[in-house]
């Protein structure tokens, strides 16, 4: 059986920044305005032990601050190049350059256009050379850019 810290016990400022997390929390759902939130945020950076924080929250339902547990941000997204190969973003990138060289070079020299089937050819068979997730990395990569062009 464990037991419960001594409200003397101090607090670090990974547990001040809880309850200010906490705190807007519940800023955000009505249950305090913004003049006693700026009040209780001021006595949160205050603060010095577990019972002083404690008394913030006193007439708050939950959420209430975790002690000694990390305040998360927003999680930081995955690279668009996770789970592609070197070789796949090579691929990715010359494919479309030998489908446009591939036309010009039958337009000027007046060439079959059945030579066109060679990047085709190229294409559908890209996920058995160069692995799976081959048929997705040019859509990953045209995603990514649209984000950069975005942000």
């Amino acid at each position: 059986m464990s037991e419960v810290p001594s409200p003397r016990l101090r607090i670090s400022d990974q547990d001040r920044e809880s309850a200010l997390a906490a705190l807007g929390e519940h800023m955000t759902v009505g249950r305090v305005d913004i003049d006693e939130y700026g009040e209780r945020s001021a006595r949160v950076t205050a603060a010095k032990t577990r019972g002083e924080l404690s008394e913030i929250f006193a007439d708050l339902p939950e959420p209430h601050p975790g002690y000694d547990t990390p305040v998360t941000g927003p999680e930081k997204p995955a690279s668009p190049w996770a789970g592609i190969s070197p070789v796949q973003r090579v691929m990715g990138a010359l494919l479309p350059l030998l489908f446009i060289a591939t036309i010009v070079f039958i337009i000027g020299t007046g060439a079959s256009w059945w030579l066109i089937a060679i990047p085709i050819g190229i294409s559908a068979v890209g996920e058995g050379i160069w692995g799976k997730g081959w048929e997705n990395s040019h859509k990953k990569l045209g995603k990514q850019r649209r984000r950069e062009l975005d942000g």
